[in-house]
């Protein structure tokens, strides 16, 4: 199919394709199955199941559910049934799913595979959308492989026409995998998995209190039978003592380490210890090693008061994240436009997610690649297994030099930059590096407020939210001498700013001062934190997932706070300055009506169709109506006029209310995304410290004055990239302290879309196939691409 221009209308596109295959819209069918775990799918399924069925009506499509899984399909009847705008309302915060699933056996076999290929071609059904796991998709591929076999003996039995064989040629598949595991290979994440660390998240916060108070240690089991994602992320996000996952079976001997390394962390003052194992963990020899087994050990080698918590199911329960509904319906959007471009000669694909970027990949490629991890583990090759699993980003390794780093936040606080932190100090002293500690920003530079800072210090800083080293907004121009001098007396060789806009002003001042000061001639880098996600260079910004569950959970509450009363409408006003992320994600995650930010300009037309728009959904469908307004997005249209505007429009139809959410945006402990983002990007940040130091150290001293040794290190598109601050300039709204283009915009048209606008579909940012191996960069690039 040829390419089409950048910005063509998503219903044009729709039907021109639907001309080339069918001789009618396109009959898609969305089903769910998840073999492995049928009883529990996991949080974000029905995001992807809203997110299909509104798509897949908007381009003109008839959707169908198939309720319970396969079962459904085999049995037919009521089982499929015609899905409508309004069946998937008012499902975005519920976990699980609401058109079900089970275990199929008959699926399984020939015969049953016979009669769901009749169940569909009853109903015209050549599309389906399949929601599940390996098991699930490796069943769909085979059904899709055999669809003219069935076919031709469906002809032999009379049950179709002769014609039909033509004219339901072929059986279009497009996977999503959830999965609270995160053990498919292909995806970064599955749809779940962060929800899960969520629910792990809160019952290790809860827990640490308690075992803090009695000195206990706790022995945490979590889910991952085949893979220790879970497990991993969830060390990485409470600061766990010891992990024990199945792809890196410890060393014989094990045991003693692991005793070493806990008595060595009470020693230093600690009044617990944290172990995690994933439910499959072994050791080297294939031997299981159980949480009970852990805690017998504990127990007998150093006698500390030890606890087991199994948490089970209630990992999968729940109501799912805002990451897990944001990337589900940026899944399922993406799900319908590959359905709409296949031919009969594309292989089934699965979306996927790699870095912040939607691709395709073909679906036997992804499940091959899952049972070779798999096939590793059985045969104990525990290293090839732990090279399929892991991200050749993450494999960098630098020799180990010796010198001063120093370390500040910059700008507002934002949850997460605690976990950024701890972070840079624990990987600055393994390189062998001296680490410093500035409190209160560049003000506390200028002032001498700095001191070493070790090990234990950043002891259980990974949860906490704020900034437990302060953090100023001032920036550092005025003091620059001050803060030379103190460079000076430190003898400091790099530094790493973490924050927000500020830092990155900040680090552009500093930049220009190297042609004075000697001192600033020093390699210099930032991590982006900051809740308004507005760092230009940057996709993503450490505290900017904790802000949008903060204001999902809101809006769930506010929403279900009208639940049984007549029609509402809330007015919601956003953090975010000039910058309309929190407004527009935020409003994705949370299913809002509309939302006003300041880069996508509105007048009184666009709030008069708006109030229109909801008030013929109130008379026809929605009990309740939700609108989401930056801050900042207009200096007149303030939220109090657009609530007194809706009131008044909307008298008779439905009332209105309003809330500002303020600062609770900025608190509360760090979501599992921000503490695992926060902790991977600045040891990323670390490193390349660590080898900008070796290439710059020269006659016993460092000297770093060209552009590539002053960078930002951010998330673009699929890699961490560091890129030169005095290079983004260009790229940079200083007046509205924004970035000129942004990434999040392309999602607006979504966010309308969900919501029954009428409005075009930008796809030339749409996922092409590729291949699972070829999916990241190589890792002859990782210095580059970090």
């Amino acid at each position: 199919m040829n390419c089409l221009s950048l910005h063509l209308s998503m219903r044009s596109l729709s039907y021109t394709i639907a001309a080339l295959h069918y001789s009618k819209a396109p009959l898609l069918s969305i089903f769910m199955s998840i073999v492995s775990l049928p009883s529990s799918p996991p949080a974000g399924m029905n995001a992807a199941v809203r997110a299909v069925v509104r798509m897949g009506l908007y381009v003109g499509a008839k959707v169908y559910f198939i309720h319970e899984g396969y079962q459904g399909m085999v049995d037919g009847g009521d089982n499929i049934r015609e899905a409508t705008w309004e069946s998937v309302s008012s499902m975005l915060q519920v976990g699980g799913t609401v058109i079900g699933s089970a275990r199929c056996k008959d699926f399984r076999s020939h015969e049953g595979r016979l009669k769901a290929a009749h169940n569909l071609v009853e109903r015209g059904i050549t599309n389906l959308c399949v929601i599940g796991g390996d098991g699930s998709l490796t069943g769909a591929n085979l059904f899709r492989e055999e669809w003219s076999g069935l076919l031709s003996e469906l002809v032999q039995q009379g049950l179709i026409e002769a014609d039909a064989v033509q004219k339901y040629s072929a059986l279009h598949i497009v996977g999503m995998v959830g999965s609270i595991d995160n053990d498919f290979c292909g995806t970064d994440m599955t749809i779940g998995t962060d929800s899960a660390l969520h629910r792990i998240i809160e019952v290790v916060d809860a827990i640490m209190t308690t075992a803090q108070s009695h000195q206990r240690t706790f022995v945490l089991e979590v889910m991952g039978r085949h893979c220790g994602y879970l497990a991993l992320v969830s060390a990485l996000a409470c600061g766990a003592d010891w992990v024990l996952i199945p792809e890196m079976p410890p060393e014989d001997g094990w045991e003693e380490k692991m005793c070493q390394k806990l008595s060595a962390t009470r020693s230093r003052g600690t009044r617990l210890n944290i172990i995690i194992v994933a439910e499959g963990a072994i050791d080297r020899h294939g031997k299981p090693i159980t949480s009970s087994i852990v805690k017998d050990l504990v127990v007998k080698n150093l006698g500390f008061d030890t606890r087991v918590t199994i948490l089970g199911h209630v990992q999968r329960g729940g109501t799912p994240s805002a990451f897990d509904r944001i990337l589900a319906s940026r899944m399922g959007v993406e799900a319908i436009l590959a359905l709409l471009e296949t031919t009969a000669n594309t292989p089934a694909c699965v979306v996927s997610l790699c870095g912040n970027q939607s691709v395709r990949v073909p679906l036997m490629e992804c499940v091959q690649t899952t049972q070779e991890v798999q096939k590793a583990m059985d045969q104990k090759r525990f290293e090839e297994a732990v090279k399929l699993r892991v991200d050749p980003l993450l494999r960098v390794f630098l020799p180990q030099s010796n010198f001063n780093v120093a370390v500040l936040n910059v700008g507002a606080p934002a949850a997460g930059m605690n976990a950024a932190v701890r972070s840079a100090v624990r990987v600055g002293i393994s390189e062998g590096h001296k680490m410093f500690a500035v409190s209160d920003g560049f003000e506390g530079f200028y002032k001498g407020q700095i001191k070493e800072i070790k090990w234990g210090d950043v002891g259980g800083w990974t949860g906490q939210g704020g900034s437990l080293l302060g953090t100023k907004r001032t920036l550092p121009a005025k003091h620059v001498d001050k803060i030379a001098e103190q460079m000076r007396k430190y003898n400091i060789n790099a530094l790493l700013v973490i924050g927000g806009f500020e830092a990155f002003l900040s680090l552009l001042e500093l930049s220009a001062a190297r042609g004075k000061y000697d001192e600033f001639c020093v390699p210099m880098v930032m991590v982006p934190a900051t809740v308004s996600n507005n760092v230009p260079g940057s996709d993503l910004s450490i505290g900017a997932d904790t802000a949008l569950n903060a204001i999902t959970t809101t809006c769930d509450r506010i929403k279900q706070s009208a639940s049984g009363t007549k029609r509402r409408v809330f007015i919601i006003e956003t953090m975010g300055g000039y910058c309309g992320y929190l407004a527009t994600v935020g409003g994705l995650a949370a299913g809002a009506d509309a939302a006003y930010i300041y880069e996508e300009p509105f007048d009184i037309r666009d709030l008069q169709a708006n109030v229109e728009h909801l008030t013929e959904k109130m008379k026809t469908s929605i009990q309740r109506g939700l609108v989401l307004r930056n801050e900042n997005s207009n200096v007149n249209y303030t939220t109090d006029f657009i609530y007194q505007l809706y009131t008044e429009e909307g008298r008779g139809v439905f009332d209105c209310r309003k809330n500002v959410l303020g600062h609770m945006q900025q608190g509360g402990a760090p979501s599992p995304f921000d503490r695992n983002f926060g902790t991977k990007i600045s040891a990323k940040a670390m490193q390349w410290l660590s080898q900008k130091l070796v290439e710059s150290y020269r006659k016993g001293r460092v000297f770093a004055n060209t552009e590539d040794t002053c960078c930002l290190l951010g998330m673009h598109a699929r890699a961490l990239v560091f890129q030169p601050v005095v290079q983004l300039k260009d790229h940079t709204d200083f007046v509205h302290r924004i970035p000129k283009e942004q990434w999040w915009l392309k999602l607006r048209p979504l966010m309308k879309i969900l919501a029954k606008y009428k409005t075009s579909y930008d796809v030339s940012d749409s996922g092409q196939v590729e291949h699972v191996i070829h999916s990241r960069p190589k890792d002859s690039d990782a210095s580059v691409a970090m």
